[in-house]
């Protein structure tokens, strides 16, 4: 099981390598053709898509050294300690030690709805926030299947992904907001169809390939980093069976975080990719099936069964968590 454990976290880093670099291209596309719409020269496009990846890198910088702390502000989390928390510490804890990485911070959403999810840049600077409905509904060996899941996260750096990547697929989106506001009020595209009488034909041609660009690029980037988003979510479910040493323990918190029908109220589109279960339910209005965040529960379930020899479930139990996602 080792091996199979080992071999899944060098296929992680790879996919998350081919991710930054589909993103980046996808970035750098985007700002040459709306640079050469605009400028109609080598030389224009150069600069724009230079300005758009340094504005992408600092927004980035910003994400890196303060995304966190965003995220804790926004979810309304509230910092623990083994006064006030003495359960939970020591799960943590115990987790903390079996990753070999440095004790988190702790922090407590007053929300009834169980779910968690860690945060951060890299595992000295981690934290990881549950929910009270977590705490409430959980014994402690599904308490520390789902810590096991996100001490995963920051012990495979999928903190630092979360944070960085989110980034750079918000960076195209504004890029490709801002190039079709701007090209729809200034009337851009009449003046590029003037310009291909005038000679300037690859301008034209790069005016129509950025509006292309601008449409589809945010989409991609969305679904090639949700893709793998969902293959590091089965990740850190098979890492928590390795800190723990019981796969029983997540098997059931899975299930029971997943069939409970109480609305994570602090959650959002923006932060829903971080929970250890989509806290956004598919019979909420706010629910997109198109871009799911994480795997469906039932192939969870599934997969954590296979790597310990169970079969698969069937039945009932199969029917009712297959209709969650």
């Amino acid at each position: 099981m080792a091996q199979t454990f080992y071999s899944q976290i060098g296929a992680n880093r790879r996919n998350s390598l081919l991710l930054v670099v589909v993103v980046l291209a996808l970035f750098g596309a985007l700002g040459f053709s709306i640079g050469y719409a605009f400028a109609g020269s080598p030389a224009g496009a150069a600069g724009v898509m230079a300005f758009a990846l340094f504005l992408g890198v600092l927004l980035a910088g910003g994400s890196y050294f303060g995304g966190d702390s965003l995220v804790l502000a926004t979810s309304g989390a509230k910092e623990v300690d083994d006064a006030t928390q003495p359960q939970l510490l020591n799960v943590v804890r115990e987790m903390s030690l079996a990753a070999n990485v440095p004790m988190p911070k702790v922090y407590l959403i007053d929300d009834t709805a169980p779910n968690a999810f860690a945060t951060g840049r890299d595992p000295k600077h981690a934290s990881v926030a549950i929910t009270t409905g977590l705490l409430e509904k959980l014994d402690r060996e599904e308490l520390q299947g789902v810590m096991g899941h996100e001490l995963s996260h920051v012990r495979n750096y999928d903190i630092r992904f979360a944070l960085l990547v989110g980034v750079l697929v918000g960076s195209i989106a504004l890029l490709a907001d801002f190039f079709l506001r701007f090209s729809f009020w200034s009337g851009a595209g009449r003046r590029s169809s003037n310009d291909r009488g005038g000679g300037n034909g690859a301008q034209a041609v790069f005016f129509v390939v950025a509006i292309v660009l601008s449409i589809l690029a945010p989409i991609a980037a969305r679904l090639v980093q949700l893709a793998v988003n969902r293959q590091r979510e089965y990740l850190a479910d098979a890492s928590s069976v390795e800190l723990t040493r019981n796969p029983y323990g997540i098997e059931r918190a899975l299930a029971k975080i997943s069939t409970d029908q109480e609305v994570l109220e602090v959650a959002n589109r923006a932060t829903q990719h971080m929970y250890f279960t989509n806290p956004i339910k598919k019979f909420e209005e706010r629910s997109s099936n198109l871009f799911d965040t994480h795997p469906p529960t039932l192939d969870r379930i599934n997969r954590l069964r296979k790597l310990t020899g169970d079969a698969p479930l069937a039945g009932a139990e199969a029917a009712q968590l297959a209709g969650l996602d």
